[in-house]
């Protein structure tokens, strides 16, 4: 490790000196545009914002605006749609393809591949979508008006949640984030059958035959190893169309396009070991430094061949995420907070909330139905030892992350715009996830943030491996990237006994003991 540390250092710019600086500034956005840290601070001043705006005199102005029509004219017809639903059905069909691509992720190489390992998040997901359930139809069961938006309480946002755990860093261990993110994913996958089934419109079964007619067309080019993206996203066009015209919520196509985006790579990756050398070994053998590099055709041929085909071994669908994360993560989610957490609280008397039974059922299902069912399913596969606890994750920690689930933001506030049909519901539903959201991150924050004090007066911290920094999962990058950095701060001792840990125990993450001194002044 600290040989690898002192390479690191001395190691020559692959940039000429002029373009250094550049560099760097242009590493810094693309590790502030892949945070998750960063994308829930700015979805959280986008709330702030749609709550200012609500209740102040701009709100009539923004509202005439999100209501404007835009579209276009095809002969004597004109197809329209207000920017409000350009947001809610056709960005956020957006950021349920991410959300596809995260679950396909999980699938093909995270944590959902290995039963055993997944069980305990997929389980508990289940408990955090019952007991909510449970609760608000205690709420609400004698009212028939109000019965269908048992839904609202039941989804976890995984950006909000991920990027207040994200605050602590490595102060808490790597297994927290992996169970609440994993659990997150099952629950983004049970609300995705929520929508699907129980929120859409009465079907048109013509558009859906047609809708699943794409989907094959879609899984012929991933069986005939189509690795292009064009036509997947020109597919997925036509297949948002015939999901929007089925009456099925048109987010779903999103989901659908995931899943059918090939997850391996049109590359020969052992043929590309040896031909890639072949190539850097011509490129550097028709280098001449004395000539411009433009005027030298038989390096820059050899360098665009390797150029072109090294891209092409990233997978269709890692790339595709790469591209649409900040878009999504630091637009579109604002977006939709910007338009969708509007909240009239002038004039509600707090009693009046209290006496709601839309505004209880969602704020009790997800501040204590979704900490409790997390809770309570999770004890009892680990106690019947069909999982454990993942590796340095006390109870205390569980208890943080399951009551972090209760932040319903972005999904609860989408599902709660399709399960009512009055105004008032929608609000006193709207005013119930951001209080619980508020609550659960503050008090799930402080449960982590008392377990990693008390691990810091032990002197341990908690280092992810290096290894893997560009991982698909943004988050787990993003500690990565912080482990590296503290790894370099460690004496050459302490370098190999950290890198010597990762080797022997196969882990991603150990659990360093040091002079609590010197933690509190890292």
């Amino acid at each position: 490790m600290a040989a690898a540390s002192e390479e690191r250092n001395t190691e020559p710019s692959i940039f000429i000196d002029e373009v250094r600086g550049h560099q760097a500034r242009y590493k810094k956005i693309l590790e502030f545009t892949h945070s998750a840290t960063k994308s829930a601070g700015i979805m959280l001043l986008a709330a702030i914002a749609a709550l200012v705006i609500a209740n102040t005199g701009a709100y009539e102005a923004f509202e005439h605006l999100i209501h404007q029509e835009i579209g276009f004219v095809i002969g004597g017809t004109a197809y329209t749609m207000s920017a409000g639903h350009i947001i809610n059905d056709i960005f956020m069909a957006v950021f349920f393809l991410i959300v596809g691509l995260e679950i396909k992720y999980e699938m093909t190489v995270g944590e959902l591949t290995n039963i055993r390992q997944a069980l305990l998040p997929i389980v508990a997901a289940c408990g955090g979508v019952l007991v909510p359930i449970v609760i608000y139809l205690l709420f609400n069961i004698g009212h028939p008006d109000t019965v269908h938006g048992w839904g609202v309480p039941t989804a976890t946002d995984i950006a909000f949640a991920l990027g207040i755990m994200a605050l602590l860093g490595n102060r808490i261990p790597a297994g927290v984030r992996v169970f609440l993110s994993t659990l997150a994913v099952a629950d983004d996958i049970i609300a995705i059958l929520v929508i699907a089934i129980f929120y859409g419109q009465a079907p048109s079964f013509m558009w859906l035959a047609a809708a699943a007619g794409v989907v094959v067309l879609l899984l012929l080019l991933n069986r005939t190893h189509v690795y292009s993206l064009v036509p997947y996203l020109a597919l997925g066009v036509v297949l948002w169309f015939c999901v929007f015209m089925s009456g099925v919520h048109s987010t779903i196509a999103g989901v659908l396009l995931a899943f059918t985006i090939p997850s391996g790579s049109r590359v020969n990756l052992r043929g590309f070991l040896s031909w890639s050398g072949k190539k850097i070994r011509q490129a550097y053998d028709s280098f001449n430094p004395d000539e411009p590099v433009i005027g030298q055709k038989d390096y820059m041929r050899n360098v665009k061949n390797l150029s072109a085909i090294a891209a092409q071994v990233i997978p269709p669908a890692t790339r595709l995420e790469n591209k649409l994360y900040p878009w999504v993560y630091f637009l579109v989610l604002p977006l939709f907070a910007l338009t969708n957490a509007d909240v009239h609280l002038a004039g509600i008397d707090p009693s009046m909330l209290f006496g709601d039974t839309v505004f209880m059922g969602v704020f009790f299902g997800l501040l204590l139905g979704k900490p409790i069912g997390i809770m309570l399913f999770s004890f009892v596969v680990v106690k019947t030892k069909l999982a454990s606890l993942p590796t340095n994750v006390s109870w205390i920690h569980m208890i943080g992350a399951a009551i972090l689930g209760g932040v319903g933001f972005t999904m609860a506030i989408f599902v709660a715009n399709l399960a009512y049909v009055d105004e008032t519901h929608i609000a006193m539903a709207k005013a119930a996830i951001l209080c619980a959201s508020t609550v659960a991150g503050i008090v799930g924050f402080t449960f982590l943030l008392i377990e990693a004090k008390a691990d810091a007066k032990r002197g341990v911290l908690y280092v992810t491996s290096p290894e893997g920094a560009d991982s698909a999962t943004f988050a787990d990058a993003e500690a990565r990237r912080a482990s590296e950095g503290i790894i370099d701060t460690f004496g050459e001792e302490d370098q190999v006994e950290v890198q010597e840990a990762f080797e022997d125990r196969d882990n991603r993450e150990v659990a360093v003991q040091l002079n609590p001194e010197e933690l509190k002044k890292g």
